[in-house]
């Protein structure tokens, strides 16, 4: 895909979490998962715009801003979407987000062909950390 400048440009699709107090959802990002911001910008009352990135995986965070219809899943009362997170070791990742503050929906195992588990972060979304098994 080129742009109109005729720059070559893949396809990607990258999410972007709507949450509340974005500064520390950045924080626990990268405490959990070994993000690193790509991009931050900062308004003038703190709110936070930051593209991170895990091993070149690509996600956005940002405040909520109900004006502009973007409603964090703590105001929702939950999400309408799962983040599949697929990693090398889905256990020591599973682990690493635990211990930056993520809780168990359901422990690391085995189904259908796949390494899963799944937590949900302190701002309501939900990751489901895995891998294929090999030989699926």
């Amino acid at each position: 895909m080129a742009n109109e400048a005729g720059i070559s440009l893949p396809t990607s699709i990258a999410p972007w979490l709507s949450v509340r107090n974005s500064t520390q959802a950045v924080e626990f990002y990268k405490a959990a998962f070994g993000a690193v911001e790509v991009y931050h910008i900062e308004d003038p009352g703190g709110s936070v715009v930051a593209r991170l990135s895990v091993n070149g995986a690509e996600f956005w965070v940002g405040d909520e801003s109900p004006e502009h219809f973007n409603f964090s899943p703590e105001s929702l009362g939950g999400s309408s979407v799962r983040i599949v997170f697929t990693v090398a070791d889905p256990d020591a990742l599973f682990e690493r987000a635990l211990q930056a503050g993520a809780a168990q929906v359901y422990a690391v195992s085995e189904e259908h062909g796949w390494r899963i588990g799944r937590v949900v972060d302190p701002y309501g979304h939900h990751w489901e950390i895995c891998r294929p098994v090999a030989g699926s």
